[in-house]
């Protein structure tokens, strides 16, 4: 490729979720033969080494015209290559900090834990500090030394307020091959949230757009047309009804910012306690003092989304083994949905007699 001559080059959110990116590379007609991890290294700004780029094929992750080479392929005159890889943790603020993790299963490769609520996943404006990436580098360097520093790999996260069940990479090898997962969509994720309203259909799918709120810049909405925003499927499940709310099972296809939030809200059942889209207040049921009593007693005790990341399952990056890790819901989302129990089934007395 001469000098005068530019790599036409796109870079996007990929498909399986906003910590993935894809970039893709046209190659004009006129490049000379030459390795694909050596020409990607040299060309790309993304601060993408070339071990990077060597683990990223052998996950599947680098793809030319749609098929899956190795590092040492050589490219040709108007390949197309289509690169998939994690944002990288060096973006990230990696000052360690001592916030206590509820360690579900730890190994050289990853590590999994049950996110609390309050804690950001990964630095950012408005967050600089305090974070589980923080809190990450902190455990890590409390383990024994090992050949290769560890840093913690992101291929998905939950929201500040959200709680459970979440995997994180410690090395290269270990990302790559979970980002390959989360983008091909074969890992398994299901949420549990409490939800305004009684459903029509006892389970359904939700599949819009999703993108940043044309007016509140710190929410999310749907675009029902496509003309916006990122591609976005939910499915969803009641499991149980409690009249004025619903215990409902969501499971992802895609991985967007709030898009459980989001998805629920646009088909009229927005989270109980949501106080970014306004579940914090009397969405259905009566005016009477005592049920407002309740529901302020409710918010008190979760003042916060009723989300919780129930289960994640997928195969170890390095055995192949499948993965499957599931956590009940917290102590204040428990309490809560007791009390809405209790509340219905009083409720129901009333109306028998």
């Amino acid at each position: 490729m001469s000098e005068t001559e530019e790599l036409e080059i796109e870079e996007n959110n990929a498909a399986g979720d906003d910590l993935l990116q894809e970039v893709t590379i046209k190659i004009d007609g006129g490049q000379q033969t030459e390795r694909i991890d050596k020409f990607l290294a040299s060309r790309l700004t993304s601060n993408i080494s070339r071990t990077k780029i060597q683990y990223a094929a052998e996950a599947g992750n680098i793809l030319v015209n749609g098929k899956a080479v190795k590092s040492n392929y050589k490219i040709r005159p108007n390949d197309s290559i289509l690169l998939i890889f994690p944002k990288s943790s060096e973006s990230f603020d990696l000052t360690p900090e001592n916030i206590p993790l509820e360690i579900l299963y730890e190994d050289e490769s990853l590590m999994v834990i049950n996110k609390q609520a309050n804690l950001v996943v990964h630095p950012g404006l408005g967050n600089p500090r305090g974070t589980l990436i923080n809190a990450a580098m902190y455990h890590f360097e409390q383990l024994p030394p090992s050949n290769e520093p560890y840093r913690p790999g992101l291929v998905h996260r939950l929201d500040k307020d959200t709680t459970g069940v979440m995997v994180i990479a410690k090395t290269e090898q270990a990302l790559a091959h979970l980002a390959k997962q989360f983008f091909d969509r074969t890992t398994q994720r299901k949420y549990v949230a409490l939800a305004w309203g009684d459903f029509e259909e006892t389970e359904g799918t939700v599949e819009a757009n999703i993108g940043r709120h044309t007016r509140q810049r710190m929410q999310m909405e749907v675009f029902p047309d496509g003309s916006f925003g990122k591609h976005a499927i939910t499915h969803y499940k009641v499991l149980e009804r409690l009249n004025y709310v619903s215990l409902v099972e969501c499971k992802l296809e895609t991985g967007r910012t709030h898009q459980i939030r989001v998805h629920m809200k646009h088909i009229g059942h927005t989270l109980f306690g949501d106080v970014r889209y306004e579940g914090n207040k009397i969405l259905k049921g009566t005016i009477h003092t005592k049920y407002k009593q309740f529901i302020d007693n409710c918010f008190e005790i979760l003042p916060r989304q009723a989300l919780h990341a129930a289960e994640l399952g997928f195969k170890h990056p390095v055995t192949g083994k499948e993965m499957f890790f599931e956590k009940e819901l917290p102590p204040d989302f428990k309490t809560v949905l007791d009390k809405w129990r209790r509340y219905w089934q009083d409720l129901s007395k009333k109306e028998v007699q």
